[in-house]
């Protein structure tokens, strides 16, 4: 045997620890990835269980039923979380993770589907659904309902939270802290879109500290349970942008105004806020504030856009505010009904079909 062929000549053995060192720096390969499977009769029973066993890349689906008291924190740096089928439900039934949560993100990229969170409550009157610490979280068809906080973030400044079809409501009705919604703190970005907000009680439906804040097409409207104060509040000004929302104001109302900007004083280097072909609905008899912008605590050179928006019901944009207005059209409940179903209106069901073959 030749001592090429019985040791590693030395430019073998420096591609072998290139070879190594480049296999470090690959992405996570998905064949490495393993299902589990939580639910009675599966390969966990309880969704801690599963996670204790779950490594980075997993995904853990979750079968349909209630799961009681099933708290955790996730630790993983990537993981994926699913519900199949009709959405499991996770009830808090009087425990938290670390006092905050029904289930804790640390950080890392994680994904959050078809879950439903119900009843958080912890000493500090403050207990989320889900409490987002750092990474970046994902969440898609989620539903959160009689929360203190339906989700509640940290403030890195890194970290990233995505909301997509998802419901948020029924807020407690009881003293103590304000109960938000959704509320997002001092975070890089954070978008909501096609979701569902509703039936706050004294806090606001939406509430982000982010540096950027991204909402559109949701439906943000308190109804006529509701007593929330803003339907969104961007209190730290930053970079935000509003377009295609449906945003309404109940009749119990805490707060006139809908929308609302700068009011904690600025964070960041830069803010600016579009507020874009949305529709702004006022149920409250006494008037609303479909925009209020505190510019006096806000950068000298924040940009205000209002453009093309509906408003509907007794109300006026804020007087003090300057910018953009440009293309706004106001409404009454009455009349927007009367467009909606008088003469120019065609019931699809009653519209006679064109036959190509007759003129």
């Amino acid at each position: 045997m030749t001592m090429a062929s019985s040791a590693h000549a030395p430019w073998q053995r420096r591609s072998v620890t290139a070879a190594c060192a480049l296999l470090a720096l690959l992405p996570w390969s998905p064949a490495s990835a393993a299902t589990i499977v939580v639910g009675p009769g599966r390969q966990a029973e309880h969704f801690a269980d599963a996670l204790r066993g779950a490594r980075d890349g997993d995904t853990i689906e979750v079968m349909p039923g209630e799961y009681r008291g099933d708290v955790a924190v996730l630790v993983q740096k990537k993981l994926t979380i699913r519900g199949v089928g009709p959405r499991p439900v996770f009830i808090a039934d009087g425990r938290s993770a670390e006092g905050k949560a029904i289930w804790v993100v640390r950080d890392g990229d994680v994904t959050i589907e078809n879950i439903e969170f119900r009843g958080a409550r912890v000493a500090s009157g403050n207990g989320a659904g889900i409490r987002f610490e750092s990474g970046r979280l994902t969440v898609v068809r989620c539903a959160f309902f009689d929360n203190e906080m339906g989700l509640l973030t940290s403030n890195s400044g890194q970290a990233e939270l995505l909301i997509e079809d998802s419901d948020f409501g029924v807020a407690p009705r009881h003293d103590g802290a304000l109960h938000h919604l959704l509320y997002v703190g001092r975070i890089a970005g954070f978008t909501l879109s096609g979701s569902r907000l509703r039936q706050g009680y004294i806090g606001h439906l939406v509430k982000s500290r982010a540096r950027r804040s991204r909402i559109t097409y949701n439906l943000i409207v308190d109804g006529s349970q509701g007593q929330a104060s803003y339907e969104i509040d961007l209190p730290n000004g930053g970079d935000a942008t509003i377009i295609g929302n449906v945003i309404g104001q109940g009749a119990h109302a805490e707060n006139p105004v809908l929308v609302a900007y700068g009011a904690e004083g600025n964070a960041w280097p830069r803010s600016a806020l579009v507020l874009a072909h949305n529709t702004l609905v006022n149920e409250r008899p006494a008037g609303a504030t479909f925009l209020r912008v505190w510019q006096e605590r806000l950068p000298a050179r924040t940009e205000v856009a209002v453009l093309d928006n509906l408003t509907v019901g007794p109300g006026l944009w804020d007087a003090g505010t300057r910018g953009r207005f440009e293309g706004n059209t106001a409404t009454t409940p009455e009349a927007l009904h009367e467009l909606c179903t008088g003469p120019a209106c065609v019931d699809p069901a009653k519209k006679p079909r064109h036959d190509p073959e007759r003129n």
